[in-house]
């Protein structure tokens, strides 16, 4: 089976020490994502064709700028620019202000509205992650269906964080079935909800911590307690 050949980075990151294996399955593939964009593929013809008709998220913009690659990111974004004026131009010559009139429909899109809101929800990085992301998330289901040892990691895991619960929750019943599908659910419930509650304690602890009575108490697990937070809520990892 194809799963079989994601087994690895889903046993990874399944093994860190994080509080949502999820979530780091996804850094990892943004990271390697990025990397590839700015690193000697963004020479070849294939790919430079696709960076200039989708483009790059907000986010995925500034990663490539922090990775210093400053010629590598004019020659990317010079053949984007070149592709936006020319397609920018056509849809302009073509359009024409269709104003409030009474019979227009409200659900009516200009085509400068079309294109432009194209080229803000496309992103080069982001459709190169997704295509991955799916298949570690269904290599998830994969391993607990056929790898015991891999339930274990499973059952020992922090939790997730929000939105990969609610994911994990939802791709479930494709998945898995009868009997397994019941457990996989009950597990995962309890993982959510008990880890958010421990995050909850350690964030409370922590806001207690400034309190003069508790000054001299140990801070316990409570000093990292709100990047912790971030990522179970927001699915954002803060460097500390």
């Amino acid at each position: 089976m194809k799963e079989q050949l994601y087994t690895i980075p889903v046993n990874d990151a399944f093994d860190k020490d994080c509080e949502c294996p999820i979530c780091e399955m996804y850094r990892c593939l943004e990271k390697d994502a990025v990397e590839f964009t700015i690193g000697p593929s963004y020479m070849e013809d294939d790919v430079r064709m696709e960076t200039d008709r989708v483009g790059f998220c907000a986010e995925h913009i500034r990663m490539l700028y922090k990775s210093q690659n400053r010629l590598g990111m004019a020659l990317i974004l010079l053949t984007h620019l070149n592709r936006t004026i020319k397609e920018a131009e056509k849809v302009i010559k073509s359009s024409k202000p269709t104003g409030s009139g009474l019979f227009r429909k409200k659900t009516e899109v200009s085509p400068i509205k079309h294109f432009f809101d194209g080229l803000e929800s496309s992103c080069y990085i982001c459709n190169r992650i997704h295509v991955m992301f799916e298949r570690y998330l269904v290599t998830v289901f994969y391993l607990y269906h056929t790898d015991e040892e891999f339930r274990k990691k499973f059952h020992s895991s922090k939790g997730f964080c929000s939105k990969h619960y609610a994911l994990l929750y939802e791709l479930s019943s494709t998945h898995l079935h009868g009997k397994e599908l019941e457990e996989f659910v009950h597990e995962l419930n309890q993982l959510y909800l008990e880890n958010m509650k421990r995050v909850r304690d350690d964030l409370e602890w922590f806001t207690d911590k400034f309190d003069y009575r508790f000054a001299d108490e140990p801070w316990k697990n409570s000093k990292d307690a709100l990047p912790r937070t971030v990522e179970k809520v927001n699915s954002i990892q803060i460097d500390l």
